[in-house]
């Protein structure tokens, strides 16, 4: 298996464990029944726990276009050591980016994102 591939698993990985931790700040916040019921009032999640939501949901979307890339990439037979260090820059800084949300840290996250992307980037260059 292409190592693009396997960075693609520790994303999925790394997605699931990030909903794992919204999820349990979700329900420290507003109570496993509330979660578990029809949700139509459920309230805005503050601290760390809106955070680890929304780092969360951010991955979502990141991970669709990184997942688009890299099967592009091994399809296409365009995988090379560009393509490898675009996917490692985007997994290492989608953890970063994981960690610091939660903390708190404002600017730093923002790098982390930025870091990701050139990861996207680099993959995509080595498509077109």
């Amino acid at each position: 298996m292409k190592p693009e591939l396997t960075l693609l698993v520790c994303s999925v990985v790394l997605t699931f464990v990030q909903l794992l931790v919204a999820v349990g700040g979700a329900t420290l916040q507003v109570g496993l029944p509330t979660l578990a019921g029809n949700r139509d009032n459920v309230p805005a999640l503050s601290g760390w726990a809106g955070r680890a939501q929304r780092a969360h949901r951010n991955m979502l979307e990141s991970l669709v276009l990184f997942a688009a890339v890299v099967l592009i990439a091994v399809v296409a037979g365009r995988a090379n050591a560009t393509t490898l260090l675009g996917a490692k820059l985007f997994v290492w800084a989608r953890l970063a980016y994981a960690v610091i949300y939660v903390i708190g840290i404002p600017w730093v996250r923002t790098l982390a994102w930025t870091v990701s992307v050139v990861g996207l980037v680099l993959i995509v260059l080595q498509i077109i």
